[in-house]
C-alpha cells in the first residue's frame, strides 16, 4: 500500500513506481472511478477513438494517388538517402 500527500491545491502526485505499474507514460491519461465507502479506482485509460479514425489520415485533397508499388519505391529511396 502506498500513502500519498494531498497538496494545498487538492492535488496528488503518483510516484513513478505506481505509474510504471499502471503502464502510464508522460502525456497519457488515467481514469478514476468513485467506489462506495470513499474509495476510488485508478486505471490507465485505454486508447480513445476507433480504428476507422485512422482511415484517410494521409489523404489530401487533389493529392497524388500512389499504388503500393510506387509507395514502396518512395520508401526504398528514402531509406537509401535519396529524395
Amino acid at each position: 500500500m502506498s500513502t500519498l500527500t494531498v497538496t494545498a491545491k487538492g492535488q496528488v502526485t503518483l510516484r513513478q513506481d505506481l505509474l510504471k505499474h499502471l503502464g502510464v507514460h508522460p502525456g497519457e491519461k488515467i481514469t478514476v472511478n468513485k467506489l462506495p465507502d470513499g474509495r476510488i479506482e485508478v486505471k490507465a485509460a485505454g486508447p480513445s477513438g476507433q480504428i476507422s479514425d485512422a482511415f484517410n489520415l494521409l489523404k489530401r485533397a487533389n493529392g497524388p494517388k500512389l499504388s503500393i508499388e510506387q509507395m514502396n519505391q518512395v520508401i526504398a529511396r528514402g531509406w537509401a538517402g535519396k529524395r
